[in-house]
């Protein structure tokens, strides 16, 4: 039985050094790793932030922009990231779909689970945008649901460091890296692997969350495959 995969960039790593807009040099790169997963027998799924462009706390802070509003702006920043990611992917030579939680037919197919279970059963890459359609939740939180209704192994949150740590590790030479800790500890110790409410939902749903380095070339396979060696996992213990 192949495996089915969510994985969940953020918005910001498209970025690159410039910290805004779109790095089509990381596009390619993550392409390419995605790629050698589907070369692998892998069923893929796909959800990128949308930090790289706006996000909603940050357009709502000052109160001249609704906080529902700023939501619904970064969720728009969502599609924009899909649609160049599935432009990646299809350069690669791979067959991508996006669905948007947010109907816009001229630009992604509307999100249904049973069609989304059918391209992944096809070897096609679906990329989920717009986080879960509504305000006031997290492409964290949209991940870790799509994750469950299509039935993934693991979400594996491939970010800019190598794993989960106590504290965070650019600010304080002292923080420890955590390899393995239970839903309870990540949520009561306050550990930010991803947002309370996709952590309690991965947890209702026994649903391992694998962080890992996106930057280390091969490491998708390698987690998939087993070897968890310099990454961190939030599961039952």
């Amino acid at each position: 039985m192949r495996k089915r995969v969510l994985v969940k960039f953020s918005g910001e790593a498209l970025a690159g050094k410039a910290g805004y807009g779109i790095d089509t040099s990381i596009l390619k790169y993550i392409a390419d790793e995605i790629e050698n997963l589907i070369r692998n027998n892998v069923e893929v799924g796909i959800v990128i932030g949308g930090g790289n462009i706006i996000r909603g706390v940050t357009a709502a802070q000052d109160g001249i922009i609704k906080r529902t509003s700023g939501d619904y702006m970064g969720m728009l920043a969502t599609v924009i990231n899909a649609v160049a990611m599935q432009e990646a992917l299809e350069h690669n030579g791979l067959y991508a779909r996006v669905q948007s939680a947010i109907k816009m037919e001229q630009i992604a197919e509307t999100f249904i689970v049973r069609r989304a279970k059918r391209h992944l059963e096809k070897g096609r890459v679906v990329i989920f945008a717009a986080g879960t359609g509504n305000p006031f939740f997290t492409t964290d939180t949209a991940a870790t649901l799509r994750a469950v209704e299509i039935g993934a192994n693991m979400i594996i949150k491939a970010t800019k460091v190598d794993g989960v740590y106590d504290k965070d590790p650019n600010k304080f030479d002292d923080a420890t890296k955590l390899y393995t800790l239970s839903y309870e500890q990540a949520l009561n110790d306050h550990i930010k692997v991803m947002d309370d409410t996709s952590i309690a939902l991965a947890k209702d749903n026994a649903l391992p969350i694998v962080v890992c380095d996106m930057f280390q070339a091969g490491n998708l396979l390698k987690i998939i495959n087993g070897d968890l060696s310099g990454c961190s996992i939030v599961q039952n213990q």
